[in-house]
């Protein structure tokens, strides 16, 4: 089979397989009394970024590692770039407080951290790579925004109406299921993420060899977007139903996880060298970062159309210019 169809095959294993992960994990979690605002906060945002962390971690075990850093950071840019940009075109998208004092700059922290575990060559004149000590430490904040996240949520779960529409989401996807169900979902989709991750390894790692690219171009450019269209489909139904600020809240979260879990994760696995370029592209994650957080405080907390549009053109410029000329 040619490498791209194997490539479009574990995409969309991965995509599907994601989905019922995370069906089946909120109707279990349902049925042994876990509240549905700990379940949209914790296993949704788990199973969006699953297809990430199942790419990732099969990366790894095949010694792949910039398809690993390609793919994190790739997401991210492209949850920021394409998916925000294309939600904001759909119709102006409104922007909970709640979002702008949590998540975003929690997205900033992570982003920081991850320059700064990174820069070896300037901290220790030694070559930048992540290793399982910074994988460790990555987890370890992860361990905090969540324990933070939980906090506010208990103190706010009243007057937050961004948390209020994640856990009427998370009910609707746990009232659907009966456990047994449910529990066949987790393990078919569990079973499924393996495969398709699999799948989208080699294909990738085919594909850039007959096209003479590197791993991480194309785990920055076509992985990257592949893993992404959990976020994108689930924050395109959000805004089309009028859950922008939703939406948003769902792109920050999948943000935090690649950088925190996935990447510390992949990290304590293999130590993960930083690409050729690949401090430049986790600037441009910094930058991406600071212009969603200005866009996200002008105009009465609204995302514009015109705003989106920069966005996205700014996402396919970058990606454009790093296949052109740095390869």
């Amino acid at each position: 089979m040619p490498d791209s169809l194997v490539l479009l095959a574990g995409m969309s294993v991965l995509v599907l397989s994601g989905e019922g992960l995370v069906r089946g994990a909120s109707g279990l979690a349902r049925s042994f009394g876990v509240s549905p605002l700990a379940i949209g906060l914790t296993v949704v945002a788990l199973g969006t970024s699953a297809p990430e962390l199942a790419v990732n971690v099969s990366a790894a075990l095949a010694d792949r590692t910039s398809i690993s850093f390609g793919n994190i950071i790739g997401s991210n840019l492209a949850n920021m770039g394409l998916v925000v940009g294309a939600i904001a075109l759909i119709r102006p998208v409104a922007i909970e407080t709640s979002v702008v004092r949590r998540e975003i700059p929690m997205m900033l922290l992570a982003t920081g951290v991850a320059i700064v575990l990174g820069g070896d060559v300037w901290l220790a004149a030694a070559p930048n790579v992540y290793s399982r000590g910074d994988a460790l430490a990555l987890l370890l904040l992860f361990c905090v925004f969540l324990y933070y996240v939980l906090a506010d949520v208990r103190s706010q779960r009243d007057s937050d109406r961004y948390l209020g529409d994640l856990a009427e989401t998370s009910t609707n996807i746990g009232r659907t299921r009966i456990p047994l169900g449910s529990a066949g979902m987790v393990v078919v989709g569990a079973i499924g993420l393996v495969i398709g991750a699999q799948w989208t390894v080699d294909g990738a790692t085919g594909l850039a060899r007959a096209l003479g690219v590197s791993d991480t171009l194309i785990g920055l450019t076509i992985v990257a977007v592949g893993t992404s269209l959990p976020e994108l489909t689930a924050s395109v139904m959000a805004a089309l139903r009028g859950h922008t600020d939703l939406a948003v809240g769902n792109v920050v979260g999948s943000n935090i996880l690649n950088l925190c879990l996935v990447l510390g994760v992949t990290g304590v696995l293999r130590p993960i060298p930083v690409p050729e370029g690949g401090m430049i592209d986790l600037f441009a994650v910094a930058i991406f970062s600071v212009i969603l957080l200005g866009v996200c405080t002008t105009y009465r907390h609204q995302i514009m159309r015109g705003e989106g549009v920069l966005l996205l053109l700014g996402y396919l410029l970058y990606v454009g210019q790093r296949a052109l000329f740095w390869e």
